[in-house]
């Protein structure tokens, strides 16, 4: 598969450009970025362009988007006219209408949208996911879910924060990819009630926590937190209840608990897995290292996805606009003090 990457000098795209150049199912076409020095600088010999009908021009089957949100509707849509497949990076869009646009476009050409939501990769969150669909925790009663850091002493530009480029604040941000944990892990999330607070970093339009109870028309229910007043640091952590026992999973650092048991309130059989190489990776080289790899994973079952396959880990268009519409269920929820209902996406696929 030829793939072009729009974006790719900023620090994800690097890693965007990376992944490609390894897969053996992938070449990199052609990368684009605002500054021809920085797009040739990454490009690693393929052709480099400043505008979009440049990088469009070329020979290609499909687009990595590692641009900021508020600009990513008009590329994706270019990219569906063109015919080609996208996978971009989270969220799918800064606003409700412009996600549901690109969702909309990828629908009427016929294109796989991929959305980048790689901590599905992570092995301490696919550990938990596989536990689920395995049955040695029984019947799944409720899940948690908690995504949080120190806030804007985090970012790098103002814009990561700004609710008018990034659409909202600790629910779009880290709290993104555990909105999409909790949908990948209990089917779609049809109901949202909850209370998004700024009491803290006070940024207009960003909330620094988000406490949400979100419910799938199974009624299986999951609690949600984001936070940007987490002052032990970043962390991301899931937890599901089963009627015969529980699974954990957690980063930073990578770890996994399990508790299993032959009846409800039986003699428990515990097992912890923590992920010394992981760790010890990422003391000597850098977190990128584990990020890269979830977008090496994330970008074969991307091509697979294109391919017709089944059975993905990937999050496909359907996740990518629910994550959207779910961060701004919240503050309505929070205005009104009632559940925000949502439509059923597609076949419910998760």
């Amino acid at each position: 598969m030829r793939i072009g990457v729009i974006g790719a000098a900023g620090k994800i795209g690097q890693m965007r450009v990376a992944t490609i150049l390894s897969e053996p199912k992938a070449e990199l076409a052609a990368v684009m970025d605002l500054s021809r020095e920085l797009a040739e600088r990454h490009a690693h010999g393929a052709p480099a362009f400043t505008t979009l009908d440049e990088l469009l021009a070329v020979p290609m089957d499909a687009v990595v988007i590692s641009t900021p949100a508020h600009v990513r509707e008009p590329l994706c849509l270019a990219a569906f006219k063109a015919g080609l497949h996208v996978l971009t990076e989270k969220p799918l869009s800064n606003t409700v209408e412009g996600a549901r646009r690109i969702h909309a476009a990828a629908k009427a050409a016929g294109r796989q949208l991929g959305a980048g939501f790689n901590m599905r990769y992570y092995p301490a969150f696919s550990y938990v996911k596989d536990v689920m669909a395995s049955g040695q925790i029984g019947e799944i009663d409720h899940i948690r879910i908690y995504g949080g850091h120190g806030g804007l002493g985090n970012f790098a530009h103002d814009w990561e924060y700004q609710s008018k480029f990034s659409g909202g604040g600790a629910m779009w941000d880290v709290g993104i990819h555990m909105t999409d944990m909790a949908r990948h892990l209990m089917g779609e999330i049809s109901r949202v009630y909850g209370v998004a607070t700024n009491k803290v970093w006070k940024v207009e339009g960003s909330e620094d926590n988000a406490m949400a109870v979100f419910t799938a028309p199974s009624g299986l229910s999951a609690t949600y937190q984001a936070s940007w007043n987490d002052w032990n640091g970043y962390k991301s952590m899931v937890e599901v209840y089963g009627s015969k026992g529980m699974v954990r999973g957690m980063y930073a650092p990578m770890r996994n608990d399990l508790i299993v048991m032959d009846k409800p309130g039986g003699a428990q059989r515990r097992s912890t897995k923590r992920y010394f190489d992981i760790a010890v990776r990422e003391k000597l080289k850098s977190w990128k290292t584990t990020a890269e790899q979830s977008f090496a994973d994330e970008l074969a079952d991307f091509i697979g996805l294109v391919e017709g396959r089944k059975g993905l880990r990937i999050a496909d268009g359907d996740a990518g606009l629910r994550a959207v519409e779910v961060a701004a269920a919240l503050p309505v929820s929070t205005r009104t003090g009632q559940p925000v209902e949502l439509d059923i996406l597609g076949a419910g696929r998760v």
